[in-house]
């Protein structure tokens, strides 16, 4: 066999597996192109017969067929015994064989890599799901779906930033890190800076940035980055997940509809071809426009008489609605607004059923504090959710600008927390500070990239569309000292 001193600090391959086919589909069978080519990748399938060695080169690209004859290919022996997983490369003329398949045939070759643990063959695949998850590296090869899962999402994300840049967006960066948790509600993760001897968290969200640089003068910014949430896992839900949020000057929400239908119609039709998206047994259209509903219109649809929108605790339309909770099986508090009823009804029981895409507009301001009060009726904010095959695709308001009601709403957040809701916001200065310089009518929408992906690709669960999702740890599996780092220098 090959000395693994043998193997090569680099290797120049001359065409890929597609290319190849491409130029060479008019070939007969039996007949030899006259052209070298070198290719490289996986060896995915070897079988021997007599003088004649086949293999299937996997270049991640597409497969070719490797034609090793005994009395042409050196160290034929040697080539025979390559594993299943082993990384080739081999240099011969482009032919087909007797039976039509394009083939390489191997008049030189060298092992790049080899697969020391047994690689799973294309008939059975990894059957476990949790070994899939946890070794994408092999995944990857022996899952067709896998890979044309990532295709589409990077073809997805690619027409995206397409169309934002069309339309006269900047992507930037903002931290990751920030000393307060905030532009959502959710519970953080918390982490400690050493030298700065302060406590830091992984944002949840990158919105107050991104509206700092509105009043920046940066007037359509977007970020396509990662979110991190200490939340509980679910098909839907991952404590690490790629969100696309943006902000433009001079627009509302009625703008971000727009911009939703409209960007998620492109990315649809930059993946996969078009606006129609197979969902099991069903088909949903992106193409705009989108079906817009209040908040208060699909839950009375749901529950099947009108219901109120809004109402002061222990007023009537709380108590309307606390009893149609009750009648819906959905766990209330007391003291809920009608507004915060409503919107738990909504969350628990009526967004799953909705087939969409539709547009679910006007929540209450209790559940809305970085949204604008709606500029006709009380009680509510301009926000709403995208909701497509029962799954929240996006979040958008008519951003809140004026910096008295956003103290009073962080206001509400922290006495909030103080009542025990882990995901309740605190008071941002700096962001009191920024709003105090004036921030334009702005519209404001986030996007979530996994859940488009989950929709284009055809899955159910998140963890297929994210390459590394988190999972436990394995049994066994060493864990970093809690201490004082007492390891030697190199």
């Amino acid at each position: 066999m090959t000395d693994r001193r043998d193997i090569p600090y680099r290797f120049e391959p001359t065409a890929t597996a597609a290319e190849l086919h491409g130029a060479h589909r008019d070939l007969a069978a039996g007949e030899s192109s006259g052209v070298r080519a070198t290719v490289a990748g996986r060896l995915m399938l070897r079988r021997v017969q007599g003088r004649l060695c086949f293999g299937t080169l996997d270049d991640a690209g597409g497969r070719i067929q490797l034609f090793a004859p005994a009395a042409v290919t050196p160290d034929y022996e040697d080539f025979c015994a390559l594993s299943i997983g082993d990384w080739v490369g081999a240099t011969g003329e482009v032919m087909k064989t007797r039976r039509g398949e394009l083939s390489v045939k191997v008049e030189d070759w060298r092992l790049l890599a080899e697969a020391r643990r047994p690689f799973p063959d294309k008939w059975h695949g990894m059957a476990d799901v949790d070994t899939r998850y946890r070794q994408r590296y092999v995944d990857l090869w022996v899952t067709p779906a896998t890979r044309s899962a990532f295709e589409i999402r990077h073809t997805m994300v690619a027409g995206i930033r397409a169309e934002l840049a069309r339309r006269g967006f900047v992507e930037v960066e903002t931290p990751m890190l920030h000393p307060i948790p905030g532009g959502a509600a959710a519970r953080p993760f918390k982490t400690h800076h050493n030298s700065l001897d302060c406590d830091f968290y992984l944002r949840v969200a990158p919105e107050l940035y991104l509206k700092r640089l509105i009043v920046g003068g940066l007037t359509r910014v977007f970020e396509l980055g990662r979110i991190f949430r200490n939340e509980g896992l679910s098909p839907r839900h991952s404590p690490e997940f790629t969100m696309l949020e943006l902000y433009q000057a001079y627009a509302d929400y009625t703008d971000m509809m727009t911009l939703t239908e409209e960007v998620s119609a492109a990315a649809a039709t930059a993946a996969t071809g078009g606006t129609e998206v197979p969902v099991g047994e069903r088909t949903l259209d992106l193409a705009p426009p989108w079906r817009r509903v209040t908040m208060a219109e699909v839950v009375s649809e749901y529950a099947g008489r009108d219901l109120p929108a809004t109402g002061e605790p222990g007023g009537s339309a709380a108590a309307e609605l606390r009893g149609e909770a009750d009648r819906l099986d959905v766990a209330t508090e007391a003291g809920w607004t009608a507004g915060r009823i409503l919107a738990e009804i909504y969350e628990r029981r009526v967004e799953g059923e909705l087939w969409g895409p539709v547009f679910v507009c006007d929540f209450p301001v209790e559940v809305s504090p970085l949204a604008r009060r709606h500029r006709s009726i009380d009680g509510l904010v301009e926000r709403f959710e995208a909701v497509a095959a029962g799954r929240e695709l996006a979040n958008a308001f008519s951003e809140l600008a004026d910096p008295d009601d956003q103290r009073s709403r962080f206001a509400a957040q922290e006495r909030r927390r103080r009542g025990g809701d882990s995901e309740a916001m605190t008071t941002d200065e700096d962001y009191l500070r920024a709003l105090e310089c004036g921030l334009p009518p702005t519209g404001g929408l986030g996007l979530g990239i996994d859940r488009l992906a989950m929709l284009l690709c055809g899955t159910d669960t998140i963890r297929d569309v994210v390459l590394f999702p988190t999972l436990r740890p394995e049994a066994g599996t060493a864990r970093p000292p809690t201490g004082g780092d007492d390891r030697p220098c190199c």
